[in-house]
């Protein structure tokens, strides 16, 4: 089984920055994919950024340029960069590791994002 615990988020004026982090518990996060995803009232859930195993990294058009991604094996910790935050990027914020070889498909509890003056 694994946990994923997200920490980070909070209350920022627009233009400002927020790093969301993400800890998980268990043996397989190396060889996971790893995603961040939000929900916002009234929206479906959608992907922000992705990892894979590599490193290789993807991102929503809307985020392009001002988020990263990043993860960190040593540390079993995905974390999320955003900077010039918007209003529009007010949301629940989800981590989530996945491999489907293994069958594995995780959420961590969400942490919430909050941009407004």
């Amino acid at each position: 089984q694994v946990q994923l615990v997200e920490s980070g988020g909070g209350l920022v004026q627009p233009g400002g920055s927020l790093r969301l982090s993400c800890v998980a518990s268990g043996a397989t996060f190396r060889a996971s994919d790893l995603g961040w995803y939000r929900l916002a009232p009234g929206n479906q859930r959608e992907l922000v950024a992705h990892i894979t195993t590599t490193g290789n990294t993807d991102y929503a058009d809307s985020v392009k340029g001002r988020f990263t991604i990043s993860r960190d094996n040593a540390k079993n910790t995905v974390n999320l960069q955003m900077n010039s935050l918007k209003p529009e990027d007010t949301a629940v914020y989800y981590c989530r590791l996945y491999n489907s070889a293994y069958g594995l498909n995780f959420w961590g509890q969400g942490t919430q994002v909050t941009v407004s003056s």
